[in-house]
């Protein structure tokens, strides 16, 4: 069975790979009459593009979209989606070396095992973080449908290396400040601090990772269909399909452990003839099921795995010990691009259980 699609009633397929000749992704289930063209998917898309500054890849990447099915006249039709961008910049040569000889960290060795060495090994292949432009596509898409009940979806950089956020960062500080600096947080003083880290780890050869908060206001309660499908869970399946994701926490999270329940539970109260909770340690969902509070989650991020540092590793075709010093070019820290990758993850879920559960409808107003 394939594990390349994801969602039940909207469905990301997504394809390509690193080095080859494009990465796309197939949207299905998208409900017909959604205004949408190339430029609010190119929008998103810009957010997560390779060789903008000084602490991202130098690969050079226009990654402009192309649709090809599914719209018409400025709106979706309720076809599959299909969209491609195209790869200019490669440089399969470089890869060359570590063909029969896995990166320390990379999925090399796993996917060469599975795949019997048939797996394209050029950048990483289907393993790439270059995938997630299909994440972001699909995301482009997710946020606009959530427009239409009111549901607004941020991410921002909270952690890079040892560099944290130590206050509480408002909802209009991620708005404002998320895309105006290269690390992108939402507070300019730990912002130049980040950065700082990450040049000094490139300049040592090394690299650094960190923890990107997203976040959800206005999700209607109910989303989610407990037990298998709940809306925690869903979510935290697609990020951890982001190359490099080795944690999820919601709310609380983990500290959750160390708390009393007098100190976890999320009371209750009426505001503006509304339930709300006066904490919100549950991350906007329990049981399963939204519960109307902001959707709030952290994502921790491992450190770029390509390093300029020679390291150990072994030839698959002699069975000998050897080391490998790695050419190519890669991001010292994929903390800021994943930022809107973040977002779009958890836009799509969220998009996905909205017209599961009605919220959406499969046509989006009247045709005129």
């Amino acid at each position: 069975m394939s594990g390349n699609s994801i969602g039940r009633t909207l469905v990301l397929t997504c394809f390509g790979e690193s080095h080859g000749p494009c990465v796309g992704a197939v949207i299905d289930g998208c409900p017909a009459g959604l205004p949408l063209t190339a430029e609010d998917i190119q929008t998103e898309l810009n957010k997560r593009k390779p060789g903008q500054t000084a602490i991202s890849t130098p690969r050079k990447e226009e990654d402009q979209v192309e649709i090809f099915s599914g719209t018409f006249n400025g709106f979706t039709t309720g076809a599959p989606i299909c969209m491609i961008m195209r790869n200019r910049d490669v440089e399969p040569e470089a890869y060359e070396q570590i063909k029969h000889k896995p990166r320390p960290g990379h999925a090399d060795y796993s996917a060469y095992m599975k795949y019997g060495g048939f797996s394209d090994y050029r950048g990483g292949g289907r393993f790439s973080g270059r995938v997630t432009a299909s994440y972001v596509m699909a995301g482009a898409i997710a946020k606009k449908l959530l427009g239409f009940i009111g549901v607004e979806v941020l991410a921002h950089t909270v952690q890079i290396g040892k560099v944290k956020i130590t206050k509480n960062v408002s909802f209009d500080e991620i708005r404002e400040n998320v895309y105006e600096n290269p690390v992108r947080c939402a507070v300019p003083e730990p912002a130049v601090l980040m950065e700082k880290e990450i040049l000094k780890a490139a300049e040592e050869g090394d690299s650094v990772g960190g923890v990107v908060e997203g976040l959800a206001l206005g999700v209607p309660v109910g989303l989610g269909e407990p037990v298998f499908d709940s809306l925690d869970s869903d979510i935290a399946k697609m990020l951890f399909n982001i190359p490099a994701v080795k944690g999820v926490e919601f709310g609380a999270g983990l500290k959750a452990a160390s708390l009393k329940g007098s100190e976890n539970n999320d009371e209750y109260a009426i505001q503006k003839g509304k339930v709300v909770s006066l904490t919100n340690n549950a991350g906007g969902i329990l049981g399963g099921i939204s519960t109307g509070m902001p959707i709030v989650l952290r994502v921790a991020f491992k450190p770029t795995s390509s390093i300029a540092k020679r390291q150990k590793t072994v030839d698959l075709i002699k069975m000998e010990e050897t080391e490998i010093e790695l050419a190519g070019r890669h991001d010292p820290c994929v903390v800021p691009r994943a930022v809107p990758v973040v977002e779009s993850c958890l836009a799509f879920v969220l998009a996905d259980h909205a017209i599961r559960a009605g919220k959406i409808p499969q046509v989006l107003g009247t045709k005129k």
